[in-house]
């Protein structure tokens, strides 16, 4: 089912394969990605990857931080067709919160709230859950715009997330719809 698709974005599957032409800038130690829709700024030091690697329209990686390092912590987009489903933020929220009980192996949801600032209304859900052998926490914002989804992730590993948190959503809080 197309539904049951929506949460796995920390997963990168494949959503959406929407072809355009990303362009890149460079200002200070942040750099901008413009894509057709979106803007979003993210430190330079950040690796970029736009080649759609599991379907998403971008993956942000964060440096590795020892030769011992096995997991990147990352922000990535991933865009779903919701075209005929009528789902709306509200039913796209319960679906995932759902999802995340029921798909996410040790899940827990930390937090789901609505933010609606002057530049458009989107859901921010925090939640828990194992990866494999890695204990993960999730940030994900979630919009829903003429019948497309946007699911903005930052992914982390659990132990990990409050030493990325600050620099996550400052990535994630200049995403913009263009």
């Amino acid at each position: 089912m197309m539904i049951s698709k929506l949460l796995f974005s920390f997963l990168l599957l494949n959503m959406d394969t929407t072809e355009t032409k990303p362009t890149a800038t460079s200002e200070g130690d942040w750099a901008t990605l413009t894509q057709d829709n979106y803007s979003i700024q993210y430190p330079t030091t950040w690796e970029l990857d736009t080649y759609g690697q599991m379907g998403s329209s971008f993956i942000l990686f964060s440096p590795m931080e020892t030769e011992l390092d096995k997991f990147q912590e990352n922000v990535n987009l991933l865009t779903q067709d919701l075209t005929g489903t009528g789902i709306d933020l509200d039913k796209f929220t319960a679906i995932s919160e759902e999802q995340v009980k029921t798909m996410v192996t040790n899940s827990n949801l930390i937090e789901s709230v609505r933010i609606k600032p002057a530049s458009g209304e989107y859901h921010k859900i925090i939640y828990t859950g194992d990866l494999g052998i890695y204990h993960i926490k999730y940030e994900q914002y979630y919009w829903v715009i003429d019948e497309k989804s946007y699911i903005l992730t930052l992914t982390t590993e659990w132990d990990k997330y409050d030493a990325f948190k600050e620099t996550g959503e400052r990535i994630m809080n200049s995403f913009k719809f263009l």
